[in-house]
């Protein structure tokens, strides 16, 4: 019986050690104006948006680029404003 607890106890933790490990699904976006944010989903934006999706392990290169971050479903316009859509 004690044998049984202890095998059941390490497929459970095994188990859960293997959901905390799994990578999460990520996306970087820019826009033309070089604004780049995260985002768990990726959305359909608008062509007239400017919006490029990345995946999560894309680079930029060069000064062009800067990180702002937000909360929710949107995008950052080219004059700094976040839109929700």
């Amino acid at each position: 019986m004690k044998i049984r607890s202890l095998v059941l106890g390490a497929a459970l933790g095994a188990g859960a050690l293997l959901t905390v490990a799994a990578p999460a699904s990520a996306y970087v976006v820019c826009n033309r104006g070089g604004s780049c944010w995260h985002t768990t989903e990726r959305y359909d934006y608008r062509p007239t948006f400017g919006i490029t999706v990345h995946d999560d392990a894309w680079k930029w290169r060069g000064n062009h680029y800067r990180w702002r971050e937000h909360e929710g479903r949107g995008y950052w316009n080219r004059s700094g404003v976040w839109v929700t859509f």
